[in-house]
């Protein structure tokens, strides 16, 4: 999406470089998964949260919601500024920022703070969200795919072993030691990505609120964008809802698992990530459309499965490495179709992507937890099923069209 004052400057990295180096790569990967790790590690501490504060279960809970809200302001007002600033700088400032309220957060001397804190973290740590579409920025055309996909693998392996890493440091060390830690990560990538990130000219100069609009009208421009974003938002709502209440099934009377044994129980699902550069591959050969329909499937087939084998601890562990890796196929094939819109806006495409999809995961993370309380397992794994397949409903009946400049074999 470009105005009429939109000044558009070569990507001279992308056209200059064959690729990007392995060791970026790996870097870029590393730097999203601890950067969105931060707002997922309360979730295993509210039960330590409450007692230490004096505060119910309930108002414990509010930490997790405030942290989504200023994920979601962050990918509204932050996002954005990847395409108007120059990224690199970008990046110091925010995880810097970051690192401070961890700080704030690790030594909180009562909740209000404590709130405060995840608000601000919560927003700044849009870093990732920053970090992918400028990876994709610096990829060759023909290796787009593939060098998103292992940077999101990162990421969703951030996601999944954040809540490990939450309850073995905070057994071991208590709850402030995991802020505390989080913040020195936070320092030491903001060193790190600035001296192996290059340098990334902004790749508009229209004023912040013209971006802002502008991200607006990407969606209504590109029916792509809000189609990949609507599929996105039914995966990551099955996905929320499947690991906001799993706990709830290992700890209860038929597991008896531990707070600790619930976090070790979240590294079967990291093995998801496993599929991120295949997704990556398969968007590069044009096979978009097919492998999205297929994640559907699986997505649908995993809640059937999970429902079914509820009495087997195998059988849920299985469940949950097949979503994820469902969950982590669209997400790759839908940034790569998504990215490829305007090269010019990729960090706005990203943010309203990003957006869409994280309030649907918001939204099953609630009605998950409704449904579950209300029917019990056997109803949460039919709601897990129903999203996925609502989604795959959608797929079947677009008629494929052309949007934009799509990569080879996309057709819609």
């Amino acid at each position: 999406m470009s105005t009429s004052r939109e000044v558009r400057r070569p990507d001279r990295s992308a056209q200059q470089a064959p690729g990007v180096p392995g060791r970026l790569v790996v870097l870029l990967a590393v730097a999203s998964g601890m950067t969105v790790a931060n707002l997922y590690y309360a979730q295993p501490l509210l039960s330590a949260l409450s007692e230490v504060f004096g505060i119910s279960t309930a108002t414990a809970g509010t930490l997790i919601t405030l942290t989504q809200i200023g994920y979601v302001l962050g990918m509204v007002f932050l996002v954005p500024l990847g395409d108007r600033l120059e990224k690199r700088g970008l990046v110091s400032v925010l995880l810097t920022v970051t690192a401070v309220a961890l700080v704030v957060a690790g030594l909180a001397p009562n909740f209000p703070v404590l709130l405060a804190a995840a608000l601000v973290s919560g927003g700044t740590s849009v870093v990732a969200q920053i970090l992918v579409p400028f990876a994709a920025s610096l990829a060759p055309d023909h290796a787009r795919g593939r060098v998103v996909g292992r940077v999101m693998s990162g990421l969703l392996t951030g996601i999944l072993l954040s809540r490990t890493l939450s309850s073995l440091v905070s057994d071991v060390a208590g709850w402030r030691v995991v802020f505390l830690g989080s913040a020195v990560l936070m320092a030491v990538l903001t060193v790190a990505l600035r001296a192996a990130l290059p340098r990334h000219a902004p790749t508009t100069s229209v004023p912040y609120h013209h971006v802002l609009r502008s991200t607006v009208q990407l969606v209504r421009t590109h029916p792509v964008l809000l189609r990949r974003g609507l599929y996105q938002a039914a995966m990551f709502a099955a996905f929320s809802a499947f690991w906001t209440t799993v706990s709830f099934v290992l700890t209860g009377p038929r597991f008896h698992y531990s707070p600790v044994g619930v976090g070790v129980f979240a590294l079967v699902g990291a093995a998801g990530a496993a599929v991120a550069p295949f997704a990556g591959h398969w968007a590069d050969r044009g096979l978009t459309r097919p492998m999205t329909g297929a994640a559907f499937v699986v997505a649908a087939l995993s809640f059937v499965l999970a429902g079914v084998g509820g009495h087997s601890v195998v059988l849920i562990a299985v469940a949950a490495i097949l979503i994820d890796m469902a969950v982590q196929t669209t997400l790759i094939l839908g940034q790569h179709t998504v990215y490829a819109l305007d090269p010019g806006a990729r960090a706005r495409l990203n943010s309203a992507f990003i957006a869409m999809f994280f309030i649907g995961g918001a939204a099953g993370s609630q009605l998950g937890s409704s449904v579950y309380h209300a029917g019990g397992w056997a109803a949460l794994t039919v709601l897990g099923a129903v999203l996925p397949l609502a989604a795959l409903v959608y797929w079947a009946f677009e008629r494929p069209r052309s949007d934009g400049p799509a990569p080879a074999g996309e057709t819609h």
